[in-house]
């Protein structure tokens, strides 16, 4: 990269970061949420500090390499200081930027203790299930009670709260650690593995994901609350399996895409998406083993606790997100399905009965159409959560952040997919390996009885006037052609 195309990817980035900390100064000026103003004024400064470093690289960048003469010997010395400098500035960015604007920020709200509710309702639903057994209270006990005392998660998610009652260790910090352990996994699965899995393969893995964590669309949740960032991680890692080819994968998939659906609903459109991915690329024994690794942690998760306190989980996971409780949910976007919900009843009702529609076309859309890809399936996934998000009667904009993420992964993937496809005049990978050559027989004489034959020659036509009887053949090192008649007579000599 010359020093014209430096400053320029230099000057993107900075403006890049520059959009952000415009983004993060106006969620501080205008929310009316502690925890977001306090993530706000702290993210600002990190992305305004981002926004001056690419202008530093640029400058600490060494100077272009003069051409070397024809004929001499190129010889790389060791690294300047100013190299060093330079390289030290643009490896440590993003690690840098996820540091100030997304892990500070927890830190500072965490042991202040302040936190979206969500994060508050998982605590809590952990001391139930280890006092109880369970992370639900009662119909009974939910009559007349405030949205505080409902717990809309399935119970996979109250694992979460365990530490706080243990350790004292905010759920934050397991939301980050499950997120960022398996949204990496699943870029290592899905892209760089084809390329040979090596240093730059895993440096990109780790640079896309610190990228990522850095930018608000996952800081601001990761600081705030994140109970959405361990299933999008889960859900990613499911489809990267998926797209692999093998038995092992299928029944991963099914595991990982199964613990998903026993944290929260928002998992469940995943199945169907992934079940049509394994018939498409691997037929029915596939989607059998994909049913057969999310069938016993959906047991665990979902049909244990369905019989220990059913009653608790309808009132809470079930009828409390669909607005059927008495309670109503603080979470009110003023999208359709909420509009339609404050129409009453009938509204109510044309809110559950457009999302189950919608539910069903996009269902039935993978028989026709299935996705042929991890990244198509991201994709289809996305829209389906897309249209969820809009049509549940109790829904926040929060919830984007499942078909951005989704899309933007299925990008990095289908990125990777094309750079190892091969282009007009280039041989795929495979033919670009070198092997091992076997000396030639002698034209026409027999093999020798300890080596292998080796392939034949290939004879290249001869033109002019005696093509009907001769042919070229390939001279020996050091000789000219020799050109002989097909019944092997030798020609008079001149």
């Amino acid at each position: 990269m010359n020093i014209s195309a430096a400053r320029r990817t230099a000057y993107a980035d900075s403006a890049l970061w520059t959009v952000c900390a415009v983004f993060a100064a106006l969620t501080a000026a205008v929310t009316a949420l502690p925890p977001h103003r306090t993530w706000g004024a702290l993210a600002a400064f990190g992305y305004a500090v981002l926004a001056l470093v690419p202008a530093a690289t640029v400058r600490s960048a060494p100077p272009p390499a003069a051409p070397a003469a024809p004929g001499a010997a190129c010889r790389a010395g060791p690294p300047t200081r100013r190299q060093r400098r330079h390289r030290w500035l643009t490896g440590k960015l993003p690690l840098a930027g996820c540091a100030l604007t997304a892990v500070l920020p927890l830190l500072v709200l965490a042991f202040t203790d302040s936190a979206q509710e969500e994060v508050h309702v998982v605590h809590r639903a952990g001391a139930r299930l280890l006092a109880h057994g369970t992370p639900y209270l009662g119909p009974d006990q939910l009559a007349g009670a405030d949205y505080t005392a409902y717990n809309p998660y399935l119970p996979g998610m109250a694992l979460f709260g365990v530490p706080r009652q243990l350790l004292g260790l905010d759920a934050r910090f397991g939301f980050a650690a499950v997120f960022l352990l398996t949204f990496a996994l699943s870029l290592r699965i899905a892209g760089p593995r084809a390329t040979g899995g090596g240093p730059d393969a895993r440096g990109s893995v780790g640079r896309r994901t610190l990228l990522l964590t850095a930018s608000p669309l996952i800081a601001l949740p990761l600081a705030v609350g994140g109970d959405d960032l361990p299933v999008l991680g889960l859900l990613c890692l499911g489809l990267a399996l998926a797209g692999r080819h093998g038995s092992a994968a299928a029944g991963r998939s099914g595991l990982v895409v199964g613990v998903a659906c026993t944290l929260k609903a928002t998992a469940w459109p995943a199945l169907p998406v992934v079940a049509a991915l394994l018939a498409v690329r691997a037929g029915r024994p596939a989607v059998l083993r994909l049913a057969g690794g999310a069938a016993p942690v959906l047991a665990a998760g979902l049909a244990l606790p369905v019989l220990v306190d059913g009653a608790g989980l309808a009132a809470n996971a079930i009828r409390y997100p669909l607005g059927l409780a008495e309670a109503a949910s603080p979470a009110a976007a003023p999208l359709p399905g909420r509009l339609l919900a404050a129409l009453g009843p009938a509204g109510q009702l044309c809110a559950v009965v457009a999302l189950v529609l919608a539910a069903l076309l996009i269902g039935g859309s993978l028989l026709p159409r299935p996705p042929r890809d991890a990244g198509g399936a991201a994709l289809r996934l996305a829209l389906g959560l897309l249209v969820a998000m809009a049509l549940l009667p109790a829904s926040r904009f929060g919830y984007a952040v499942y078909p951005a993420v989704l899309a933007l992964w299925a990008y990095w993937r289908n990125l990777d997919a094309r750079r190892l496809e091969p282009g007009p005049g280039r041989r795929p990978p495979a033919a670009r390996r070198p092997t091992a050559r076997r000396p030639a027989e002698p034209w026409g004489g027999a093999a020798h009885p300890d080596r292998e034959p080796g392939p034949r020659p290939h004879r290249q036509p001869l033109t002019g006037p005696h093509a009907d009887r001769d042919e070229r053949l390939p001279a020996p090192a050091g000789r000219h052609r020799d050109v002989r008649p097909r019944d092997r007579t030798p020609l008079p000599t001149r």
